[in-house]
């Protein structure tokens, strides 16, 4: 452990043994994020602002979609080059702008239009949005903004 992070809260992301290959991955795709530091065992990173440790832990545990990293986006081009980077590389689309990355850690691209349409305060205007939302993979702003006026 660093001497910097003593004392502080990081997040620990196990993986098989891919950790290094992940954390080089995630500092290229994701803002605000690089690589501190390590190999081998564990690699210390900064991902998305938060520090975190990714531990090469072996096979016994893997990546559940109990856990995972939400990513508000602003438009439908950062929307696109996170979803596409993620399942490009490897990954895989789920529903609902969800999907998971090579090493089978989940991410919800989230444009920040769904989720105000989520938490309107009309309750039609949020059945719209979820019924639009719904047969959805990666998230299609213009179709939620049809769905938020009706």
């Amino acid at each position: 452990m660093s001497a910097s992070a003593s004392g502080k809260a990081r997040l620990c992301l196990w993986y098989d043994k891919d950790a290094e290959a992940a954390a080089t991955f995630y500092a290229a795709t994701f803002p605000d994020s690089y690589v501190r530091g390590g190999g081998g065992i564990l690699v210390e990173m900064t991902l998305l602002g938060m520090e975190c440790i990714l531990l090469n832990g072996g096979p016994q545990y893997r990546h559940s979609p109990a856990f995972s990293f939400q990513i508000s986006t602003e438009d439908q081009n950062e929307t696109d080059r996170l979803w596409n980077a993620i399942v490009d590389s490897g990954g895989a689309e789920g529903q609902c702008g969800w999907c998971t990355d090579a090493w089978g850690l989940s991410w919800q691209i989230t444009p920040v239009q769904l989720t105000r349409g989520l938490s309107h305060p009309d309750e039609a205007v949020r059945a719209r949005v979820m019924a639009a939302m719904m047969p959805m993979r990666k998230i299609d702003i213009a179709a939620i903004a049809t769905a938020v006026v009706g």
